[in-house]
């Protein structure tokens, strides 16, 4: 059984969930995953000629850029929430106005699902809590997105993060602003 801990970086103070000794690499910014890697892996400096050498024999890392990371790294903490809460939002702005008792179903479901197979642990636990206090209410559209958005502003406060206000869910998931400049 896999060993689950939270360590704190002692720069920043935020929560690193650790795996096995390892950071929960769904589980943390892709930063801060880097840092850690490198302090574990640092060695004593080589030579100039053992860098030479070291260097002839290994290919050059590919390009960083934040372009070339978000097309070829795995999703990190804040691209795999930001992406989730996009689908989660989109998915309760989506929600029929008048659901079968089957539609009912398969969405308590669906995130009873989501909330045991979320890759991050600690998030997952955190939200399968935040579902305990809250439990998830499909009567219709508009009660499944103000839950959902309940649970995003939980979440937001614990980040620090400001809250979304909850009467514009469909504005932002569903219609777009009433400008249209979505629509462009």
């Amino acid at each position: 059984m896999a060993s689950e801990s939270v360590q704190t970086d002692p720069e920043t103070g935020k929560a690193i969930p650790m795996k096995d000794g390892k950071p929960c690499r769904a589980c943390v910014d892709f930063k801060t995953w880097t840092k850690l890697e490198k302090a574990k892996t640092k060695k004593p400096t080589a030579t100039t000629e053992e860098n030479s050498q070291k260097q002839e024999s290994v290919e050059k890392p590919q390009q960083t850029n934040e372009d070339w990371k978000r097309d070829n790294c795995p999703a990190d903490v804040e691209t795999l929430g930001r992406h989730t809460w996009t689908l989660l939002h989109t998915m309760a702005a989506y929600y029929p106005e008048r659901p079968s008792p089957g539609q009912k179903e398969s969405m308590k479901n669906f995130f009873t699902s989501f909330s045991e197979n979320y890759p991050c642990w600690f998030c997952k636990n955190d939200f399968q809590e935040d579902m305990k206090t809250d439990p998830i209410d499909v009567k219709n559209r508009e009660t499944l997105s103000q839950w959902l958005c309940r649970r995003h502003n939980v979440v937001n406060e614990k980040l620090g993060k400001k809250q979304f206000d909850c009467s514009k869910v469909f504005e932002r998931w569903l219609n777009g602003p009433p400008n249209g400049k979505c629509d462009q």
